[in-house]
């Protein structure tokens, strides 16, 4: 059997993209699962609100910047 050859794009998301999974719950965690329901882009809402705690505490641990 022949392997499929990958797209530029595939191989370029391989090498460079990576991807996190956020488990909610409904019993507990509703809140979160429809403000996340209620935006159109989720990626760029998590992203912005993480780029917003960077540029108030710093990238790293307890707001350093290491």
């Amino acid at each position: 059997m022949e392997e499929k050859k990958m797209t530029p794009q595939e191989r370029y998301a391989s090498k460079y993209k990576k991807q996190y999974s956020l488990p909610c719950f409904t019993s507990t965690e509703q809140d979160i699962i429809d403000k996340l329901e209620s935006v159109p882009n989720k990626a760029g809402y998590i992203k912005a609100l993480i780029r917003a705690d960077i540029a108030v505490n710093g990238i790293g641990p307890e707001g350093t910047t290491d």
